[in-house]
């Protein structure tokens, strides 16, 4: 009987692995061959690489990338629009206001943009030019006026922060002409000021307003007087008030309550009535 020797056992992990077994050959591309080609996405838990055009996640488009750590310079902007005047850059679109008053009828002008430096600032100048002469002629007038002058001074500062203009097509920048305070229609912001004067200085004449010690004076006649309150160092001072009773019309009361009087003066306007009771000063 024929036997067959023991043979060893086989080792069930070869000391030469196999093909498959151990670490991933890496290959790097030639630089006269194109890289391989990933699919989108990449492998599972790593992102995709940048396409051609895009930057890496976190950085600053190409041409934008500034020094790190250090701070960019962005330049300021403008509206890039064209002057719709003449044509110059930059420009800004804006709306420039005027008022004319006509006694009972009344304009409100407005002349829109955009408009460059030169021909913002020269038309804010001439459009306000024109409402300082012919923007106060009426009662409404008088009152929108001044706030119309006033909503045009944010739209002046707006012409004023635009560089110079550049020249282009169909024609020059306007002429800005001379500022407003050399100009003969700026005496005309003297109106309101003399108005509110005057309305103050008839007030302070009105003997509505006078109390016991003040002064009048009578530049009309005993049957038809026009009395006024004057200052009683002066000579037209006529007469001093000792006592003033609202509310009544009749000089006899100034007998009743004021016996040493001289002279009485009554008023009456509509519902408002009072009698002043006089001594010669």
């Amino acid at each position: 009987m024929t036997t067959t020797p023991p043979q060893p056992p086989q080792n069930p992990y070869p000391g030469q692995p196999g093909p498959g077994y151990g670490p991933p050959q890496q290959q790097f591309p030639q630089y006269n061959q194109p890289p391989p080609v990933q699919p989108a996405g990449g492998q599972i838990g790593q992102p995709a690489p940048p396409q051609f055009g895009q930057q890496p996640f976190g950085q600053a488009p190409l041409g934008q990338q500034g020094v790190q750590g250090q701070p960019q310079f962005m330049p300021p902007a403008f509206d890039n629009s064209i002057c719709r005047f003449c044509g110059s850059v930059p420009a800004v679109q804006a709306t420039v206001r005027g008022h004319q008053g006509l006694l009972i009828m009344m304009r409100f002008l407005k002349l829109e943009g955009p408009f460059c430096r030169s021909c913002g600032i020269a038309t804010y100048r001439d459009m306000t030019t024109k409402s300082l002469w012919q923007g106060w002629w009426g009662f409404a007038s008088f009152i929108i006026n001044p706030i119309t002058m006033l909503v045009n001074l944010p739209t002046r500062a707006k012409f004023g922060k635009l560089p110079e203009p550049v020249p282009g097509a169909p024609g020059q920048p306007m002429n800005v002409g001379k500022p407003l305070f050399k100009r003969p229609a700026i005496v005309m912001l003297l109106i309101p000021f003399a108005l509110i004067a005057l309305i103050v200085y008839g007030a302070s004449q009105s003997t509505s307003n006078a109390s016991a010690g003040d002064c009048v004076q009578n530049k009309g006649t005993a049957g038809s007087p026009d009395v006024s309150v004057v200052d009683c160092g002066s000579s037209d001072a006529e007469y001093k008030i000792i006592g003033k009773i609202d509310g009544s019309a009749n000089a006899d009361d100034c007998a009743a309550q004021y016996p040493d009087y001289a002279v009485a003066y009554s008023e009456e306007r509509g519902s408002s009535k009072y009698t002043l009771c006089l001594v010669p000063n």
